[in-house]
């Protein structure tokens, strides 16, 4: 097996110094390579060393589990891993807290999202349209949805949607269109199929680097369903956190970053009810402080280094 965590991870030092304020249980519910978490352990032991911590990995992918915990065997009592996405990050710390984890606090919970650089420099995983492969794009390769059942199996208008949804593609009911034509004809099986008809649809060649990059994004999240994994996981991921634990996202595009940074705010406002309501107090606190005012960019020298970094947003939030 390839080294899945040959690549750096995004923002490391901004993520760790602001994630880690002290010992306890901390969850990173995107391990992929194990990146993150190393840093995270290694800053636990420089900072508070002595203090019993714990890092608990979460990951869908049996390979990265298994490249984590290689890259972590030197913190082998100190973690512990389970198999599901990230939107199970409150089952997981539950079933920590009833074990493992007794009487520590949940401090921190990172998520890093989007695809790992290892699953699209995979050709057998079918994410990327630059690597000729099946036409898959599963996070979890036991999942049950496939792109290609997606582009061969919805309607043209249900295709569209997709498109103009989750990609933000103005061609999207051009390409779904020109997907219905070549399926009729054939199957479309491969990375390669899909991108030969895509850039066929496009009126300008120009264009279709862009719009190919927005159509596979849009394939990704249907098959994933990461928008809804990620609703959840906020919501789950923030209730189990111990007051004063903090939770970071870091996010690639829009529609992600959109949904965190609504959700920060909803928990960082206070209700002071219907407009006009004569009262001294808020009816109900916030309920979380917002660490980032704004979110936290790559700096150039990191973009230089790593270009995944160019586009990743990180929000983090603490509990009150």
């Amino acid at each position: 097996m390839e080294d899945y965590g040959y690549h750096a991870p995004v923002l490391p030092d901004e993520t760790v110094s602001l994630l880690v304020t002290g010992p306890g249980i901390y969850i990173d519910g995107t391990l992929g390579g194990g990146g993150h978490s190393l840093l995270i352990l290694e800053y636990l032991k420089t900072h508070f060393e002595g203090e019993r911590s714990l890092l608990v990995g979460i990951d869908q992918d049996s390979h990265a589990l298994d490249a984590a915990e290689k890259k972590l065997s030197a913190y082998r009592e100190r973690t512990t891993f389970f198999r599901g996405n990230f939107s199970t990050v409150g089952d997981v710390s539950r079933t920590v807290l009833g074990g493992e984890g007794k009487a520590l606090p949940v401090m921190g919970i990172l998520l890093d999202l989007g695809v790992s650089s290892y699953q699209i420099d995979t050709p057998e995983r079918g994410f990327s349209y630059l690597r000729n492969g099946p036409l898959d794009m599963r996070m979890d390769p036991d999942g049950p949805v496939s792109a290609a059942d997606i582009v061969n199996g919805y309607e043209e208008r249900a295709l569209a949607r997709v498109f103009r949804r989750y990609g933000e593609e103005p061609l999207g009911g051009r390409i779904a269109k020109a997907l219905v034509a070549a399926r009729d004809r054939e199957p479309i099986t491969t990375t390669g199929e899909l991108a030969a008809v895509v850039k066929g649809a496009c009126p300008r060649k120009d264009l279709a680097i862009k719009t190919l990059s927005r159509v596979y994004q849009a394939l990704r999240i249907e098959v994933n369903d990461e928008l809804g994994v990620l609703e959840r996981a906020l919501e789950d991921g923030f209730a189990s956190l111990s007051p004063g634990g903090r939770m970071a996202v870091i996010s690639y595009h829009s529609l992600e970053d959109r949904i965190v940074k609504k959700f920060f705010a909803s928990l960082a406002a206070e209700d002071w009810g219907p407009k006009g309501l004569a009262i001294r107090e808020p009816l109900a606190p916030a309920k979380a402080l917002l660490v980032t005012k704004k979110p936290v960019l790559a700096s150039p020298e990191e973009i230089e280094r790593n270009p995944r970094s160019r586009s990743a947003r990180l929000r983090v939030a603490q509990k009150l």
